[in-house]
């Protein structure tokens, strides 16, 4: 087993590995206890080898890995890249580019919402993965010859996972869609923990302005407090908790402590008094400043009916071209159709618009209409010509699921 626990081993294979047109890449971290993730073992491969890194090796030094992240010349591959890309730009400040994530690849190439690395892998090699290492502690050491061999096979099966990927979506002429998703992963906002944008995981929470006013102050409190402490979120407060904080707004410790859910004596405590203050702060904004809340989309039952039909033609369209319907239309995106043609939203865009999108805005105007033939959803469109006035239907079919 290749396990690399010197800086110049490590400088040695990145060397090579940088000859490459492109690297896999996959990390094992934990994070059950702490706010930002402890990197454990970095695994990497090309064609020639596979090497796992003992990220926790007493002197290593992983500046050589993070300038092979740098390499634009080499291809980083990923599956499920987000924690991983997270890991990197907390301990660099970079991200891995170009960059490819087989996750999103395999939306894009229609299998499926969200597909674990075992199932392409079982879909693509016909390879079943031995997954009993799977919730390992990886920061106990040494590190058996099972849990290397485990950790290695999340690149070494990689590689014919991208070339399967990466081929089909040339073929397919799809490569723009997959390096419109990229965008998103490759965006150090993605990654960014302003603890003044905390609150916005809570957004459709908030009931009136002063409600946010409070979220917003008590989300930055805790979020800063996680992060100089280390610890997750909810070993500071616990997400019910600070909701139950902004609705009620208490302005005093014995207030604060009667909230149902509040931790038992942590309003006499230093934490409670900056909770208090957080209040105080949210209490005094400007309700003119703060963001829009955002009302409730499906607020009659004929914007409820055009969504349950928007999303049948979202499945009749995925099915069609082979795309996961996540990745061309989520919920909230059919609800602001509903709401709006001319709705902010990723679905009425590039791509999207091109296959869904319009087609969509069409139904809701009676345009399209969906109706079932040989078992299968099958649209029906308004011709373009002059329809006679005795003609006994004026649609005609387009397309078939």
């Amino acid at each position: 087993m290749s396990l690399i626990t010197s800086t110049d081993h490590l400088h040695d294979i990145c060397t090579r590995l940088a000859r490459h047109p492109f690297v896999t890449v996959d990390t094992e971290f934990l994070r059950e206890t702490t706010f930002w993730p402890k990197v454990c073992v970095i695994q990497i491969a090309s064609d020639d080898e596979a090497a796992a890194i003992d990220a926790l090796a007493e002197g290593i030094d992983l500046t050589p890995f993070f300038e092979l992240m740098a390499k634009p010349d080499v291809t980083k591959v990923f599956h499920a890249a987000r924690q991983d890309i997270e890991i990197i730009w907390n301990h660099a400040k970079l991200i891995p580019a170009p960059l490819f994530d087989t996750q999103v690849a395999a939306m894009v190439c229609g299998f499926g919402d969200q597909v674990s690395y075992q199932e392409l892998v079982s879909s693509v090699s016909r390879v079943s993965l031995d997954k009993s290492s799977r919730f390992t502690d990886w920061s106990r050491r040494p590190l058996s010859d099972a849990q290397i061999e485990y950790a290695l096979a999340d690149v070494t099966h990689l590689r014919d996972v991208y070339r399967h990927l990466q081929s089909k979506l040339e073929r397919s002429g799809r490569d723009a869609w997959l390096a419109d998703e990229m965008t998103t992963l490759m965006s150090p906002t993605t990654y960014d923990m302003n603890p003044l944008n905390a609150w916005e995981r809570f957004r459709n929470r908030a009931r009136k302005p002063r409600d946010l006013a409070v979220l917003m102050e008590v989300a930055a409190w805790r979020e800063q407090e996680a992060q100089a402490r280390d610890v997750p979120r909810s070993r500071v407060l616990k997400d019910d908790v600070m909701i139950e904080i902004a609705l009620a707004a208490p302005r005093t410790a014995d207030a604060l402590g009667n909230l149902r859910a509040f931790p038992r004596g942590m309003e006499r405590s230093r934490s409670g008094a900056e909770i208090l203050a957080a209040i105080e702060r949210g209490l005094a904004r400007d309700q003119k400043s703060l963001p829009k809340i955002e009302r409730e989309r499906r607020s009659s039952s004929g914007g409820a009916a055009t969504v349950e039909l928007l999303k049948v033609l979202l499945r009749q369209v995925s099915e069609k071209h082979g795309v996961a319907a996540k990745m061309i239309a989520t919920v909230d995106d059919l609800e602001a159709i509903a709401g709006s043609d001319h709705s902010d939203v990723a679905a009425l865009k590039g791509w999207r618009r091109e296959i869904f999108g319009a087609r969509a805005l069409e139904l809701k105007h009676g345009r399209l209409a969906l109706t079932i033939e040989n078992g299968k959803v099958a649209t029906l469109e308004w011709q373009e010509t002059q329809i006679e006035p005795q003609t006994e239907s004026a649609l005609d079919r387009a397309e078939v699921a």
